[in-house]
């Protein structure tokens, strides 16, 4: 359920959003005693629909006292004419609603999310490591049209890896602030293995699965096709974090929580392992709202930064994470040289 709708600038680990769907926020319900007596009707019909988005749709607007963010809203934007100056008073109300990752993208940088170009596309990179271990670091997908060729260079990278002999894995997701998380998820696809490695919760307890088939997220296996399988299917992984790793990386991260053979090293997340939905005003803006927390595969849910099972403080000049990573997967009985 997330793709990408980040700029390639600002806003960049909060783009992260769970659903292909770009729902239209409607026009309805005034506030009848709400301040905001000054501002133009359109603006305040346009900022009326962004709060009753977000009063519909947050994950968290139980906890949230409404009337106030209302009140607050409408007084901050007392004199605008126009929708465009009710952007700010938007940003501020998601700020209030306290989740840490819904964001809003005026109209410029919500086409900029959704249309960033392949071009300067970072690509996943791979090696093989001594000892028959692969290496597969997968960098941030900023977008849905950069997913395609982000995921042929990674499949492509890590069976060139496997057909030399591969004992285990690293997945590295240190350096992911966030983006796509299909793109990812399809890339390790082969690695996690198939079956149901994760879900979206929403408020109301309704889950999301994220289910892989044949190494492919069951929502994208039209767009991707399936995966080759590893010679050695199940092999034991290691999975590396930092505090840049954040909302899609995220949930990659919890994907692999509760797989068999399989450990985390290096540092706490970002901590946003939450799921994010665009909805579209009427102008072409994007309000991005948390809706969903993240269980693993097991049910758990994460709320904040993710613990790794050995952490390992950040150093520079020797890589000691990769060093603990791979000295782990060396005592795994695939990998034990005989």
């Amino acid at each position: 359920m997330r793709t990408s709708t980040r700029p390639r600038r600002p806003g960049f680990a909060e783009a992260a959003v769970v659903s292909v769907l770009l729902a239209t926020a409607g026009c309805a319900g005034g506030t009848g005693t709400a301040p905001g007596g000054g501002m133009a009707p359109k603006a305040r019909t346009y900022l009326t629909s962004a709060l009753d988005v977000m009063e519909k749709r947050s994950l968290v607007t139980a906890d949230v006292d409404w009337p106030k963010v209302r009140r607050d809203a409408f007084t901050r934007a007392e004199s605008a004419r126009t929708p465009a100056e009710t952007y700010a008073s938007i940003r501020r109300a998601l700020r209030d609603l306290g989740d840490r990752h819904s964001t809003f993208f005026d109209p410029e940088e919500a086409s900029q999310a959704l249309n960033a170009p392949a071009d300067d596309l970072m690509l996943p990179e791979g090696r093989r490591l001594p000892g028959g271990i692969g290496y597969l670091m997968l960098p941030p997908v900023p977008s849905d049209r950069a997913a395609a060729p982000y995921v042929r260079s990674a499949r492509s990278t890590v069976s060139g890896i496997d057909t030399r002999g591969t004992c285990g894995w690293v997945v590295d997701l240190r350096h992911n602030s966030g983006g796509d998380m299909w793109g990812p998820l399809a890339s390790v696809g082969p690695i996690l293995g198939n079956g149901t490695v994760g879900a979206a919760v929403h408020a109301d307890g309704r889950k999301s699965p994220w289910t892989i088939v044949n190494g492919t997220p069951r929502q994208h296996t039209d767009d991707w096709g399936p995966a080759e399988s590893l010679a050695r299917p199940a092999p034991p992984v290691a999975v590396l974090t930092s505090r840049r790793t954040a909302s899609a990386a995220e949930a990659v991260t919890i994907a692999f929580r509760g797989r068999p053979d399989t450990r985390t090293f290096g540092q706490a997340t970002a901590g946003v392992p939450t799921a994010n939905a665009p909805y579209r005003l009427s102008d072409g803006a994007l309000v991005i709202l948390t809706v969903a927390r993240e269980a693993d595969r097991t049910g758990h849910l994460y709320n904040g930064p993710i613990t790794p099972d050995v952490e390992v403080p950040e150093t520079r000049g020797d890589d000691q994470t990769l060093e603990a990573a791979t000295d782990w997967l060396k005592t795994r009985k695939a990998c034990r040289t005989p």
